[in-house]
């Protein structure tokens, strides 16, 4: 349809409309030269595919031809359109080579015969096929000259806001499309932010094509102007803290506390509800560092547990010291508080311009709101396993429940009535804000498996081959099952926490009793001591000696090592992987290393349900995660007669009611009378 003043409207030009690079020009020049297909398509085309697929080859070149005859027709050069079409090896044999003159003469005897007897011989012997060639040189000269007047006219190099479409083969392009990833600067950002793996969860994208796409992206990362970090090559494991540290430069933009920069007319030196710094209790001059003071005020990790972890760490990070290494170091609650306080910072700084010293009632109001929907929800929200180095972290995964915006609140009162009592503020702009209301009350306890999910997660374990790996696997999900505890607790634990005690008879029972007890810190650095199963323990035994320590859990050679610890086969069982050395046996793992862990299995598990036909099972065993092995533990405790109080002491719960939500028997029994009653009216 033409516009009102009768003129056509420009096509606005697709953006996912395929574009010609140098690397297809380069690419066409060989193959009209007769040069080294497979070689040619490696070095200039090889992010397209495998060289072996000659389907591919040939259509592509037909492709890279076409899009040449369109390029030269809309230049109205229809010659030049009909001459980039042809194929030069069809007109004779590349290899086919003719000898000079001085070889044709020695070969054949005519040396002694005059340049013109030579020339005529020649002729006669070569004539047309010598004509053909000199017809398909001038045929290649003509097209190498078309391909460079084509490339000064439509090459371009590609740029960072490029579809993937544009570039990359159509069938690669959808399956990135799939994920969300559109753009190559959404590509790189992916590859960056994810490390070597980056490829892992996207269809039919294996570590062939992730190598060559990298490939393609290095080469081009001039035009780009994005580059693929060098922490890309190497696992997780083999990159130092400081290494990941700099793959997001500190700045004023959505990034974790450690790397946010605040600008000095926002730090908060000159903040409106600030009190002098002569009468503050604090050092701190500006609100970074007023938060830093408050999170140091919150219980820690203890000097043992910050040992640990440091010493788990001690192989990638030795002498390598950083100003914010304690903030690597936070225990739960501190890492909970960091987050609500970074979120305020951020939104205050970037959504609204404002210090945090300066925001009022309104402005925290506003927040509250911002918290049940974070907009724009590209900017400030992102997947939950995105860690702090990477830059696909975001504060948010999306909208807060009413439980968790109630949990912010009343960590941000927290923190502005920390500054008001040390005199940095002088009052509270939270207090008055009202908290969200609960909406419908929900129990934790269905979160869990049925009893015969757990045998059938059993079974599975069984049926596990037995590298190292997967046996710190089968101790793991049985630890945590037969003693509740939260996932930070069980990869904390060390043999040195096990102990063997013994009970006399006493008037409840005249059997002596003994068995194994594990000391357990749980939240609020609270002490207590959880009962482990003999069996259990068996595992322990044997798991222990696997990793080349005593089976005794007690061994004085033992000490220090944690009950769950690094997969020690691994330079066994890939022998060639970079930098792999053999695992400290003693040395434990990252909590988000078991999470993955465990939740690759219930997924595993969840296949085999749903191949069975059990959908929901399935769907329960798909969501499951470390922490439903806790509530498991609960919820058939004390369906199997474990009194209340028992299982509130197993499971560190500070109330009562807490763990009553765990007791389904009496709710089993009234769900049973009901069915009788009505079977009875039916009847």
């Amino acid at each position: 349809m033409g516009s009102a003043d009768g003129v056509a409207p420009l096509r606005r030009a697709d953006p996912r409309a395929r574009k010609l690079g140098a690397d297809h020009f380069a690419f066409m020049r060989a193959v009209v030269q007769g040069l080294d297909l497979r070689h040619s398509w490696e070095r200039y085309l090889g992010v397209e595919g495998e060289a072996t697929d000659q389907r591919l080859v040939r259509s592509t070149i037909a492709w890279i031809r076409d899009e040449f005859a369109a390029a030269a027709r809309r230049e109205d050069r229809p010659g030049t359109a009909r001459l980039v079409r042809i194929d030069v090896a069809t007109l004779t044999e590349p290899a086919q080579r003719l000898p000079d003159l001085e070889e044709f003469a020695h070969e054949h005897g005519f040396e002694d015969q005059s340049q013109a007897e030579q020339v005529a011989a020649y002729q006669q012997r070569y004539g047309r096929l010598s004509q053909r060639l000199q017809r398909r040189g001038r045929l290649i000269a003509r097209q190498l000259e078309a391909l460079r007047w084509l490339e000064d006219l439509v090459a371009r190099p590609p740029a960072a806001g490029d579809a993937v479409a544009a570039w990359l083969h159509p069938a690669l392009a959808r399956r990135l499309e799939a994920v969300d990833l559109f753009t190559l600067a959404q590509l790189i950002e992916r590859i960056n932010g994810v490390g070597r793996g980056w490829h892992a969860g996207i269809a039919a994208i294996g570590q062939g094509k992730a190598r060559r796409i990298l490939d393609w992206l290095r080469r081009h990362e001039a035009s780009l102007g994005l580059a693929v970090g060098p922490h890309v090559d190497l696992a997780r494991r083999q990159l130092y803290t400081h290494e990941l540290a700099a793959v997001v430069a500190p700045a004023t933009a959505i990034l974790p506390l450690e790397k946010f920069i605040v600008p000095a007319a926002l730090d908060g030196r000159q903040g409106l509800y600030r009190r002098p710094q002569a009468q503050c209790l604090l050092r701190a001059d500006n609100d970074h560092q007023a938060i830093l003071a408050w999170l140091r005020s919150k219980h820690g990790l203890s000097p043992e547990q910050k040992a640990r972890l440091q010493a788990g760490r001690r192989q990638r990070d030795a002498g390598v010291a950083q100003d914010d290494d304690w903030l690597r170091c936070l225990s739960s609650t501190q890492r909970a508080y960091r987050k609500e306080a970074e979120r305020f910072l951020l939104w205050a700084i970037v959504h609204k311009g404002k210090a945090l010293s300066s925001m009022n009632h309104e402005d925290c109001l506003e927040f509250r709101d911002f918290l049940a929907d974070p907009q724009p929800r590209s900017r400030w929200c992102g997947e939950r396993s995105r860690e702090r180095w990477s830059p696909l972290w975001r504060p948010f995964e999306g909208p807060l429940s009413a439980s968790a915006q109630r949990q912010a609140l009343t960590i941000l009162k927290n923190l502005y009535g920390f500054l008001v009592d040390q005199n940095y503020l002088m009052g509270n702009p939270w207090s008055a804000v009202g908290v969200p209301r609960a909406g419908a009350p929900s129990l934790n306890a269905g979160r869990s498996l049925t009893v015969a999910q757990w045998h059938f997660v059993r079974e599975r374990l069984e049926q596990r081959s037995g590298t190292s790996a997967q046996r710190r696997l089968g101790l793991a999900v049985h630890l945590l099952y037969a003693t509740g505890l939260r996932l930070s607790e069980v990869t904390a634990a060390t043999v040195d926490d096990l102990s063997w005690v013994e009970y006399p008879p006493d008037l409840d029972d005249d059997e002596p009793l003994e068995g194994w007890v594990l000391r357990v810190v749980g939240k609020g650095r609270k002490l207590r001591q959880v009962p482990v199963p003999a069996e259990v323990i068996g595992q322990l035994s044997a798991y222990l000696l696997s990793r080349g320590l005593d089976a005794d859990p007690e061994h004085a050679s033992n000490r220090g090592a944690h009950l769950l610890g690094q997969a020690s086969d691994i330079a066994e069982r890939a022998p060639g992987l970079r930098g792999c050395s053999p695992a400290d046996p003693r040395q434990g793992i990252a909590a988000s290393t078991l999470y993955d862990q465990i939740k690759a299995f219930f997924t595993d598990c969840a296949a085999v349900l749903q191949a069975r036909g059990d959908t929901r099972g399935a769907d329960r065993l798909a969501r499951a995660s470390t922490h439903w092995l806790r509530h498991s533990h609960a919820s058939h405790a004390i369906a199997a007669g474990m009194p209340i109080e028992i299982a509130q002491q197993n499971l560190g719960h500070a109330s009562l009611a807490t763990t009553t939500v765990y007791v389904s028997t009496e709710d089993k029994r009234r769900m049973r009378a009901v069915g009788r009653f009505w079977g009875g009216r039916k009847a």
